[in-house]
């Protein structure tokens, strides 16, 4: 049999939970609560549509111009990003895991270890273990990316996941969004080059920091100065009847890239997911060194965040009723 487009599926599976993850680029393809989608998912033997779900690693969103500097030298980077000239989202986004842990020999239907080795090369010479595992259990999907300097050098590193969520019926123009960050990083319109960090007093159109709905609003930016609570930074997306989807994480990503989905030539595609992406460190941190983690030979660095699905009340009520 011949293995689907996105590479080799992994059911997981725990009570109301199910994931599908696909070995190419570590996605996370599906994930269902209840029958429930709560991300945007892609046939298993479809190409992924851009990253639709994808690890990113070692570098989340975009190196402008696909250059920067480390000490005095000046490396250069392939431009993924060709509308744009941009390295986008890393070197793994194509790269095909192997399974670790595989659900056949542990025996475990609701985990999965995934690994695949950054090797040294052009603009990146430096050979970067990655690790990612996927998690569920009653509160939802954990991911877990883990990342090991096997060389001689120090090498620059950073992260984060890329899931649509998905609200509810509809598309993003129909949902509500919480999104708790005072701080917003302001882009050139053309081609998204970091200008500056503002706050979102200054431009209410992004102020979520109390729920509102979307309506038509277009975002593709990333967000800082975020609120916690229990240190957990949590965005929710919800529809008219309170379902929804939340994603949190700790304060090892103090950033969040929040994108619309706006694809008007892709009618399917268009504004059908919002991406919540959680990340260690901004847009083009290989060159402002923002929130930049350095991976010392021999040393390792771990970020993680979850999916979670939210019940409305009707649901939460009716729930209480059945003894759930």
């Amino acid at each position: 049999m011949m293995t689907p487009r996105s590479g080799r599926q992994l059911a997981l599976s725990h009570h109301d939970y199910q994931a599908e993850i696909a070995t190419v680029g570590a996605t996370l393809r599906a994930l269902r609560h209840r029958g429930r989608d709560l991300v945007v998912p892609f046939d298993a033997d479809e190409v992924r549509p851009a990253y639709r779900g994808a690890t990113l690693a070692p570098w989340p969103n975009r190196i402008v111009d696909g250059r920067y500097r480390l000490g005095d030298v000046e490396l250069q980077l392939p431009l993924t990003e060709p509308e744009r000239g941009h390295a986008l989202h890393g070197l793994l986004g194509w790269a095909d895991f192997a399974e670790r842990m595989t659900l056949e020999s542990t025996g475990e239907t609701d985990r999965v270890v995934l690994a695949a080795t950054i090797e040294p090369q052009a603009g990146y010479p430096f050979r970067v273990e990655v690790e990612v595992e996927y998690r569920l259990d009653d509160d939802g999907l954990s991911q877990t990316v883990t990342a090991r300097n096997l060389g001689a050098d120090a090498a620059p590193w950073g992260t984060g996941p890329h899931p649509y969520l998905v609200g509810g019926p509809g598309n993003v123009d129909d949902w509500t969004l919480l999104l708790p960050a005072s701080e917003v990083l302001t882009v050139t319109e053309d081609r998204l080059i970091p200008t500056g960090v503002e706050p979102v007093d200054a431009h209410p159109e992004w102020d979520f920091r109390m729920p509102r709905p979307i309506q038509d609003v277009f975002i593709d930016h990333a967000f800082t100065g975020l609120d916690r609570t229990d240190d957990l930074a949590e965005v929710r997306v919800t529809a008219s009847d309170g379902t929804g989807v939340s994603m949190s994480w700790d304060r090892g990503c103090p950033w969040v890239q929040i994108h619309t989905a706006d694809n008007p030539t892709l009618p399917a595609a268009h504004r059908a997911g919002l991406a919540v992406e959680p990340m260690t460190c901004p847009p083009d941190a290989f060159n402002s060194g923002v929130d930049l983690v350095t991976l010392a030979p021999g040393d390792e660095h771990s970020a993680s965040w979850r999916i979670s699905a939210i019940d409305g009340p009707a649901r939460s009520e009716s729930n209480l009723l059945n003894g759930l």
